[in-house]
């Protein structure tokens, strides 16, 4: 991966992540884990976690209706003809991660 994409995938994570702050109401806890972004700058995915795991429908619906407004704040903050388009998924690494920690402990 180019350098310069590398640094696209970080400006938007974290961009993303500071933008989620300022709407979000508290009923649940949602972390940007990672983002990945394609090679033309077109296309880029946010990966999140949530707890508790039973909302995390409801705050992949939610940061769904706001992927305009996070690439409109993205836009203020990068310096780039191309602006990535953004969809969310929840990060399936993340969940069997903290699976297999349960399962450890028990």
């Amino acid at each position: 991966m180019s350098n310069r994409v590398e640094q696209i995938k970080k400006l938007v994570k974290e961009s993303c992540a500071k933008y989620l702050q300022t709407i979000t109401n508290g009923t649940s806890i949602i972390t940007i884990t990672d983002a990945t972004v394609s090679p033309d700058l077109k296309k880029g995915t946010i990966f999140i976690s949530v707890l508790p795991t039973d909302g995390e429908e409801s705050a992949l619906n939610f940061l769904k209706r706001h992927r305009n407004d996070m690439r409109e704040d993205l836009r203020k903050n990068m310096n780039s003809r191309n602006i990535p388009f953004l969809d969310v998924e929840i990060d399936q690494g993340e969940k069997n991660r903290q699976k297999i920690d349960d399962l450890l402990r028990q």
